[in-house]
């Protein structure tokens, strides 16, 4: 006789809940029409697919009762679930009309080899992450979370045969409880083997796994809290829809498994290393591993998993609730409606922050954002914009990071000081169960189709900075590391805050030189805001009144000037519909409009050669200023809701454009602010000064302009320093140049700017004046007064390089004859 036969067959325990549940199930799947029968069918023919999605309403619509059940007990009756689906295929494909060929490949493939499984969707029983406990294990519920770790897809083992090595007895369908399960025992009564089984690859039953770890949304975050993570086991078709950044919303159910990762403790394979060589001789341990205290640890700890059936993205719910509400949807069309919305909605975004009113502007256009598009050659055009905002201190700098971090619901707000390049791009971490390299989500990928605020980001390491460089124009994260190489997702918008190096912005100097930033990372900022902190007696009682307001009465309710026109909930509501309905397109008009105003741009960006001035911009303008003049317009556009961009649209982002990124205004230099006294008192003293009065404009001069000059006189006195030094053996050379030859030899260098005699005598008196201010004013020059001279005279005999000429200094008033000589501390300053 065969021993199987000899094996005694226990009854096996039947589930009436089960039981009736899968014959409600069935009736459910018969109630379905031919169509959606045969759709099922060609979708389960696919080798891919072995799942079939069920809508929850649609069920609870036709059995209410079976609806609560399987919510209530969903872990329970999933086998049953699943049994029944296949019933019900088996008795119903004769009967459905599809042609013999696809009916007769459908039972082979699907019926015989592949296991069926049931999914739902559209559950309305919503957790958060922080309500969950084990009073919702096994129930059905739909959580919301951000994706920030992903694990690689493995096999998993569901469903065990096992082969005993003593007595070759085959132990089938041993279920696997989320780890390596062998059989208690053989089934043979006359083995006792109770260790020695071999897996049957073969008749074992693998399904494609998948672990991902996600986090508490920013909104959903209380103050002060560390948000939670839960793991997301992800089976058959669900896994690979989940990518690190995402916000999702998985359907399923919340299960508990053992800890592992316990069991990987320092000391723990070592000492189970040694229990299982010892015992017989064939290696193996007689009674297996007794005794978890011997192992480092006392019990054997669990933790949440949740096990998802249907992962769907989570904007998508919202933007469904907004059109299907008719209350929203009201209230969307007054707002598309409304004449002054931009105004309005700038207002009511920053109702405590008085002024401002550019930046409040750019940041409204950055939450509308421009059009995303991909060229034929497959190349990326980002349609996000990116600000910085550079200024004095207690500007409200971080109040408008924090107020848009509060008010996005994909925000992420950190601080460059206290962030590396891992934390704010991605991270390659080793997992704590399977040793494996894993991919952890930063800052940037976590603010995916959002935004991500840096606070202090001059403050960043050069280092952290470079890693930005891909993630804030490609919006891309590509890493190669531990062996892995990939390239993330990182579509938002990036708002920055950074402080002056001195502390103060200098008006005096470009902002290239106030900004610790690198100009790779300047260039990549659509629009900078410069905030100076000013006195100015109405600005500062308007902001004075309103901080006081906002310490005595800090409610919309009790103070009115905090009455907006809107709520945030309606800008929220009005942003996720236009970004979601509206795609602005450039017309012809627009098109020629913004080519006149780019090279507007460029001109103004380069030099006059007759006046010789320098620009002042913030950033040289290139092709990007041109692309983000395109997005500002397409966000123009989208903020009034309009499919085509018109030349309005584009003159209102040309302005913010322009008092955003050309500069701040340099205060021209006033040369008469200091008047040189003269040798001798004048005849007509009235008269000199009527002149100089009428001359006052004329010696006005640019900053860089005055830069300009100053380095080609520092440049000239150096220079012949150098040569006389190399000549001081043979001859007594007097230290500088003489006043007069310095003026001469710079309007030799002008030569080309001048065009006239009167121009010749307006540059001269310039350049006299300049020097009379690098001397007494800048201390740049030292100049060596009548008795340094005749004492440097007197102990070199009178032996200088110039020996022959009569000192004419009784007949020098204005001290032409005077040396020159540059202030040694004096360090040239890079234009």
């Amino acid at each position: 006789m065969d021993i199987a036969q000899q094996v005694p067959q226990h009854p096996r325990v039947r589930d009436v809940l089960a039981d009736q549940c899968q014959r409600l199930f069935f009736e459910y799947l018969e109630s379905f029409d031919e169509n959606e029968k045969k759709t099922m069918i060609d979708e389960l023919s696919q080798p891919q697919r072995s799942t079939v999605l069920i809508n929850y309403r649609h069920l609870s619509n036709f059995n209410d009762r079976l609806s609560r059940v399987i919510q209530d007990e969903y872990y329970r009756l999933l086998p049953s679930l699943s049994r029944g689906l296949k019933q019900f295929f088996r008795e119903h494909i004769p009967k459905i009309d599809i042609e013999a060929e696809k009916l007769e490949r459908f039972k082979r493939t699907v019926l015989n080899d592949k296991e069926l499984y049931v999914a739902f969707s559209d559950v309305q029983m919503r957790y958060k992450l922080r309500n969950l406990n084990t009073s919702k294990m096994g129930m059905l519920i739909r959580i919301t979370g951000q994706v920030i770790r992903t694990y690689p897809v493995h096999p998993e083992l569901v469903s065990a045969t096992f082969i005993c090595s003593d007595c070759q007895m085959v132990c089938p369908d041993v279920e696997q409880q989320f780890r390596f399960t062998q059989p208690l025992m053989c089934r043979n009564p006359v083995c006792n083997n109770r260790s020695h089984f071999a897996l049957d690859l073969t008749r074992s039953r693998f399904v494609d796994f998948q672990k991902v770890r996600i986090q508490e949304s920013q909104s959903e975050l209380p103050h002060g809290n560390i948000p939670r993570c839960l793991d997301i086991i992800m089976r058959n078709e669900c896994v690979e829809q989940a990518k690190p950044g995402d916000r999702c919303d998985f359907i399923g159910t919340l299960i508990v498994l053992p800890d592992v990762s316990q069991l990987s403790m320092p000391g723990v394979r070592s000492e189970s290393a040694q229990r299982t060589q010892g015992g017989d001789d064939k290696g193996y341990s007689a009674d297996g591993v007794r005794g978890l205290k011997a192992l480092g640890v006392r019990d054997l700890t669990y933790h949440l998993a949740f096990l998802a059936c249907h992962i769907t993205p989570a904007e998508q719910a919202t933007v469904e609730t907004l059109l299907n509400s008719d209350s929203k949807k009201k209230r969307i069309e007054s707002m598309m409606s409304d004449k002054n919305l931009f105004v309005n909605l700038r207002t009511s975004l920053f109702p405590t922050i008085y002024g401002n009113d550019e930046i409040k502007s750019g940041i409204l256009l950055m939450l509308f954002g421009g059009v995303p598009k991909r060229t034929m050659e497959k190349t990326s055009l980002r349609g996000d914009i990116n600000i910085c905002i550079v200024g004095d201190p207690s500007t409200a700098k971080s109040q408008f990071l924090k107020q848009v971090a509060e008010f996005s619901p994909r925000a992420v707000y950190t601080s460059g000081k206290a962030s590396t390049a891992a934390g704010l791009t991605a991270a390659v971490v080793k997992d704590e169960e399977s040793n494996e390299f894993v991919i952890e989500a930063g800052a940037l990928m976590l603010a995916d189709n959002g935004v991500c605020c840096i606070d202090e980001f001059d403050k960043m390491d050069p280092k952290d900075q470079v890693a930005i460089h891909e993630a804030m124009e490609q919006q891309t994260i590509s890493i190669t590391k531990a062996g892995i190489k990939a390239t993330l997702n990182a579509r938002t918008s990036i708002l920055a805050a950074a402080n002056p190096i001195a502390g103060r912005y200098d008006k005096s100097r470009s902002l290239r030189h106030n900004v610790n930033m690198s100009a790779p990372i300047m260039s990549r900022f659509d629009l900078f805001f410069i905030v100076i902190d000013e006195c100015n007696d109405v600005t500062d009682y308007n902001i004075a009144e309103r901080i006081i307001d906002l310490h005595t009465s800090g409610t919309r309710v009790s103070n009115p000037s905090l009455v907006t026109q809107y709520t945030f909930n309606d800008i929220r509501d009005y942003i996720t519909y236009v970004k979601a309905a509206v795609q602005p397109k450039l017309t012809p008009a627009a098109k020629e409009h913004i080519i006149g105003l780019y090279k507007q741009l460029r001109l103004r960006e380069t030099s006059s050669s007759s006046t010789g001035r320098v620009s002042s911009s913030s950033t040289p303008i290139t092709v990007r200023q041109l692309e983000s003049l395109i997005r500002l317009s397409e966000a123009v556009a989208k903020m009034y809701c309009q499919e085509d961009i018109e030349i309005k649209h584009v003159q209102e982002a040309y302005r913010l454009l322009s008092k955003a990124i050309i500069h701040v205004d340099q205060p021209d230099i006033d040369l008469n602010e200091y008047n040189r006294p003269t040798a001798t008192a004048t005849d007509e003293p009235m008269e000199e000064e009527q002149q100089e009065d009428t001359n006052k404009d004329e010696t006005k001069i640019s900053v860089d302009e005055y830069k300009r000059l100053t380095n080609i006189m520092v440049y000239q006195l150096r220079k012949l320093d150098e040569e006389q030094e190399s000549d001081s053996q043979s001859t007594v050379v007097m230290p500088g140049v003489k006043r007069r030859e310095l003026v001469n030899w710079v309007l030799e260098q002008l030569a080309d700017e001048i065009n006239s005699l009167d121009e010749l005598a307006r540059k001269k008196a310039t350049l006299e004046k300049i020097i009379d201010r690098l001397v007494h004013v800048d201390e740049i020059l030292i100049q060596l007064d009548k008795r340094t001279v005749s004492q440097f005279s007197a102990a070199t005999d009178g032996k200088t390089a110039m020996a022959g000429e009569e000192q004419d200094d009784s007949e020098d008033p204005d001290g032409n004859n005077l040396y020159l000589i540059v202030h040694p501390n004096y360090v040239t300053e890079d234009q």
